[in-house]
C-alpha cells in the first residue's frame, strides 16, 4: 500500500480581495499546495487578516525586464539572473520574462541557451529580445554599432536559440526585412513588438496587419504624436489587436499621458512593465547595460555617454501604488494592466493573472497605504505578511 501524503492547505481570510468578478470585502482564499483550490483538505494554517487594512491581488506579471537586484539578465552568470529574479519576487512580480539588450547575434544566441534552461526550470517565463532589430534614429540605449536589419534569417536564428523559449521580438518594422520578420513571427508564435522605430502611421498600421500584436514601452523610443503626423503612437493605440506596455515610474511617462494610453486603448489592452536594469532594487551607482555604461542617480537610469534614459529602477509594486494613488485608476483596472492582460499575451492566463480555483497560487497582499506586506509564489511564502 503506497504512503499516504498530505498536502498544505493555507486559507487566507478578513482581506479585501480583487477578483475578475469584482473586489470582494473580507474574502477568503484557499490555497492547496501549489494552486488556488476550494476543495477540503487537512493540515490546516489559517492566516486571518481582518482588520489590517489588507488587499490581496494576483501576483505581479513583467514581460517587459532586464534584471535586477544588481544582476543582469543580459551578461549575468545563472546565479545572477536567479538574483534578479528573486528582487522582482520580493516586490511582487511572480512571473518574469528576461529582456535581452543588443549585442551580436552570436552572443544573443548564447544567452538564449542559458535562459532557455532558467525557463525549463520554472524561474522565468520566456525570453524577450529587444534588439539588435531596432532603428538607429530611436536606438535609446542600445548599442548603434551592433544594430542590423531585421532579416528574417537572423531573427529566426535567435528564436531557435531560444528552444521554444522566446515569447517576444522587439522590431522596428520599416526597417528592410521588418514586416517579413513580423509575419514570421506571428507563424512561429511568437509576439512581435513595435518598439525603437521610427516607422511611419501607415507602415506601422502594415506591421500590425501582418500580425504586430504589442507596442513595446509605447511613446519611449518612437516619434512623438502629431497632428498631421501622427506616427506610430496612434496607429498601436487605436488597433484593438494590440497591447501597450507603460512604464509606470514616473521618468518615463507623464501621469496626463498614462491616461491617455488608458483612455484610448481601455484598460484591457495595457500592460506595465518595469523595463528594469540592474539598479532595480539595489541602488543608485554604475552599472553595464549589455556593452553599454550606465550612471543610476536619484533612482534614474542614464548612458554615461549621451546621457539617454536606459530602462528604470522600477519595481511592480511601486507601479502598482503609482497607479491607484498618483494615477487614480481603479483596482479592478491596475490588476488587469499589472496581472491578467501580460499574463493573457503570454498565453499563460489558465494559470496565471487572476485568482481564480486551479490556477497557480501567485498573490501579492497589500496594506492600507499600497505598500506590499506579503508575496506567495506557487503556495509558498516570498515575502510572509506580519
Amino acid at each position: 500500500m503506497a504512503p499516504v501524503t498530505t498536502t498544505q492547505r493555507t486559507v487566507l481570510t478578513g482581506a479585501r480581495v480583487v477578483l475578475p468578478s469584482g473586489v470582494v470585502e473580507g474574502g477568503r482564499i484557499t490555497v492547496e499546495g501549489s494552486r488556488i483550490a476550494a476543495n477540503e483538505q487537512t493540515e490546516q494554517v489559517t492566516h486571518d487578516l481582518a482588520g489590517q487594512g489588507y488587499t490581496i491581488v494576483p501576483g505581479f506579471v513583467d514581460i517587459h525586464n532586464h534584471g535586477g537586484g544588481g544582476a543582469s539578465f543580459t551578461s549575468g552568470t545563472a546565479e545572477d539572473i536567479l538574483t534578479g529574479v528573486r528582487t522582482h519576487r520580493e516586490h511582487g512580480t511572480t512571473t518574469v520574462v528576461a529582456s535581452t539588450v543588443t549585442h551580436t547575434l552570436d552572443y544573443l544566441a548564447g544567452r538564449a541557451g542559458l535562459l532557455s534552461e532558467l525557463v525549463e526550470q520554472g524561474d522565468l517565463a520566456g525570453i524577450h529580445f529587444e534588439g539588435p532589430f531596432i532603428s538607429p534614429c530611436r536606438k535609446g540605449a542600445h548599442d548603434e554599432g551592433l544594430l542590423r536589419h531585421p532579416d528574417p534569417s537572423d531573427v529566426r536564428k535567435l528564436v531557435e536559440a531560444g528552444r521554444g523559449a522566446a515569447k517576444m521580438v522587439t522590431l522596428a518594422a520599416e526597417l528592410p526585412g521588418g514586416i517579413e520578420s513580423v509575419r514570421m513571427l506571428a507563424d512561429l508564435g511568437v509576439i512581435a513588438a513595435i518598439g525603437h522605430t521610427d516607422a511611419s502611421y501607415e507602415q506601422t498600421l502594415e506591421a500590425i496587419d501582418a500580425g504586430a500584436t504589442v507596442a513595446t514601452h509605447l511613446f519611449n523610443a518612437m516619434p512623438p504624436l502629431q497632428h498631421r503626423e501622427p506616427g506610430p503612437i496612434a496607429a498601436l493605440l487605436e488597433d484593438e489587436r494590440v497591447t501597450v506596455e507603460l512604464i509606470n515610474d514616473g521618468t518615463h511617462l507623464h501621469p496626463a499621458v498614462l491616461e491617455l494610453a488608458f483612455g484610448s486603448a481601455g484598460a484591457g489592452r495595457v500592460a506595465f512593465i518595469t523595463d528594469a536594469m540592474d539598479a532595480a532594487g539595489f541602488g543608485d551607482g554604475m552599472y553595464d547595460l549589455g556593452p553599454m555604461r550606465v550612471e543610476v542617480r536619484d533612482g534614474v537610469a542614464r548612458l554615461v555617454e549621451g546621457g539617454s534614459i536606459a530602462g528604470s529602477t522600477l519595481t511592480l509594486d511601486t507601479a502598482f501604488k503609482r497607479a491607484v494613488t498618483l494615477d487614480r485608476l481603479s483596482l479592478a483596472d491596475t490588476v488587469a494592466a499589472i496581472s491578467a492582460n501580460p499574463a493573457r499575451l503570454l498565453g499563460l492566463d489558465d494559470r496565471i493573472g487572476s485568482l481564480e480555483p486551479g490556477k497557480d497560487a501567485d498573490l501579492v497582499v497589500l496594506d492600507e497605504s499600497w505598500d506590499l506586506v506579503g508575496v506567495m509564489r506557487r503556495g509558498e511564502w516570498v515575502v510572509r505578511p506580519s
